[in-house]
């Protein structure tokens, strides 16, 4: 069985080759990781194919499962409260949709304006609400001559 362990040496190399060279598609670089488990596992264990299949399949989905979950975690860390920090400057986008880019912090970042409906030209400043990865969501700042009685 020692064919079956570099077949999926190559097949994890290749896999792992895709993802390197930039390729965008979620799971390369679980599949390949578990491809290369799966190798190890092959030359330990003589394995029948089906069972190599079933063992990749799951050590893929189960690394898929753990980024996504990672990544949900990493994505709800709160922004340190900072009346500073919180304050962004609108430098493009906002015309038809909630998408464009602001500056906070002395960077461009891509923000989602939480009211949607709302033109955002370049120069207003708005209040970054939260963050989403490394996508900031933001609200437009109220106007100082609002006279805002609600």
């Amino acid at each position: 069985m020692a064919l079956a362990s570099v077949i999926w040496l190559l097949v994890g190399l290749a896999l792992l080759g895709v993802e390197w060279l930039g390729a965008e598609f979620d799971g390369l670089l679980e599949a390949g990781v578990a491809a290369l488990l799966v190798s190890v596992l092959c030359a330990l264990l003589p394995w029948p194919p089906l069972v190599q299949v079933g063992v990749f399949a799951a050590l893929s989905l189960a690394g898929l499962l753990a980024l996504r979950r990672w990544e949900r975690q990493s994505r709800e860390r709160a922004i340190p409260a900072s009346s500073r920090s919180q304050r962004a400057e609108v430098i493009g986008g906002f015309e038809g949709n909630a998408e464009g880019r602001v500056r906070w912090q002395g960077q461009s970042w891509a923000a989602t304006n939480l009211e949607a409906g709302q033109r955002l030209p370049p120069g207003t400043a708005v209040t970054v609400m939260g963050r989403d990865g490394n996508h900031l969501q933001v609200l437009p700042e109220p106007t100082a001559g609002g006279g805002g009685g609600n």
